[in-house]
């Protein structure tokens, strides 16, 4: 449950820990660690798992007042958004402890490793098989949309144990080592020119049967948990976080004072495009352009603040239910949707501002051209973490009562089925 100490505690608190522990000459690894063991790098999680039980607002006074002093946050990634809750809430004591501080301390990264070529909507369909060999498996199959990948030390892999059961059972939810033989990641580049996502195959990779995250056969549960905290995330963001982790990151050495330095400075690339999504940079840039006087403009920042209010209160609900030991409801969904028209209305927006501006790129345009990186990024939104049409699903199913689509497949066993080849990613 979460804790019932006031803002006021919490701040009282965490003024006095960061006046005794933070300093800017530490290196990254030196404050993560610092961070996770004080509790306060996951305050919502559980006390005895480096966290404090913070209620959602309790949380968010925390990262209000790490932005404030200028002190990092804690790592971004898969593992601090999606991991840890899914262990926290499936894992086993000795994973919980393998694997929660190394995430908070920034130790190790993680990817999501879900999606296949046939099985993006209609994820159940996944083919990756695992085979058990003594204490191990061996994984075979491809993934693919998988963010991060290349930087990952460990990943969240759904695979099929057991092709004689139904589409939705016979799945393991598998906690594997992607530094390994058989283990191969290629960038998928996209119209941006980045390559945040990749696509990854397996070819006789190992997992250790240590590694298998809740019940054998019964991953298809976990996953849920996974793409839950998933939509709550995307929905919302995760506040102030300190920069990417793992070996493969490349901040672990770096002065915690100059990445906060850095962060200040404002995000680039991708990052930026997202952060540009947002009322207050898009009423900043009507200002600095002269375009704050035209009513088609002011018009629609007044639906994007709307939108962006709404959508932080859903964010809200979703993560109190969280805080709570609980999971999130249809406010996953919901979230998600909402984040999708903000962000069609931000790009709408975006270049109607900039005008014959928005024919520039990079640096020759306004902010470093994040409103036109957004603008090519924009339709990926609609896509990752299950997309728009998938949301709707589970919102007129689960939380309207409407009938659920026909489907004829739910009760045969896998073996049994001719899998389709949807392409659209779920994570």
């Amino acid at each position: 449950m979460a804790s019932e100490r006031t803002a006021e505690d919490t701040r009282t608190e965490l003024k006095a820990w960061l006046e005794e522990s933070w300093d800017p000459d530490l290196t990254m690894r030196e404050w993560w660690a610092r961070l996770a063991d004080s509790g306060w790098a996951a305050p919502s999680w559980p006390e005895e798992w480096h966290g404090k039980s913070l209620s959602a607002k309790g949380a968010a006074v925390v990262r209000e007042m790490l932005t404030e002093v200028g002190a990092p946050g804690p790592p971004a990634g898969l593992g601090f958004m999606l991991a840890g809750p899914t262990i926290i809430a499936h894992g086993n004591d000795d994973q919980k402890r393998r694997y929660l501080r190394a995430i908070l301390s920034g130790e190790e990264a993680w990817c999501q490793l879900f999606s296949e070529p046939g099985a993006g909507s209609d994820l159940a369909s996944l083919q990756c098989r695992a085979v058990q060999d003594g204490d191990e498996w061996i994984i075979n199959g491809q993934k693919v949309w998988t963010s991060g990948g290349q930087q990952a030390d460990l990943g969240m892999l759904l695979a099929r144990t057991n092709p004689e059961s139904p589409k939705h059972k016979g799945i393991t939810y598998f906690a594997i080592e992607m530094d390994q033989p058989g283990v191969e990641v290629r960038p998928l580049r996209e119209m941006t020119g980045r390559a945040l996502f990749n696509e990854v195959f397996f070819s006789d990779a190992r997992v250790h049967r240590d590694a298998v995250i809740g019940e054998l056969n019964e991953g298809w549960a976990v996953g849920l948990t996974t793409l839950a905290n998933e939509r709550v995330a995307l929905g919302g963001g995760v506040g102030a976080v300190g920069g990417m982790p793992g070996r493969k990151g490349g901040m672990l050495e770096l002065r915690a004072g100059d990445v906060a330095a850095r962060s200040a400075r404002g995000r680039t690339g991708t990052a930026a495009a997202m952060g540009a999504r947002g009322f207050g940079l898009l009423r900043r840039l009507s200002e600095e352009l002269g375009r704050t006087k035209d009513p088609m403009v002011r018009q629609k920042l007044a639906q994007l603040y709307t939108l962006d209010e709404i959508s932080r209160y859903t964010q809200l609900r979703a993560k109190s239910a969280l805080a709570q030991g609980g999971r999130p409801g249809p406010e996953a969904s919901t979230g998600k949707l909402q984040i999708s028209r903000i962000t069609r209305l931000s790009r709408e927006l975006g270049m109607e501002i900039l005008g014959a501006a928005g024919m520039l790129h990079g640096a020759d345009a306004p902010m470093n051209g994040a409103v036109q990186e957004l603008a090519l990024f924009s339709p990926a939104v609609s896509i990752y973490g299950g997309s728009d049409e998938i949301q709707h699903n589970i919102i007129g199913e689960r939380v309207l009562g409407l009938p659920k689509e026909p489907s004829t497949d739910r009760d045969v066993p896998f073996r049994e089925l001719k899998v389709g080849t949807q392409r659209t990613p779920a994570g």
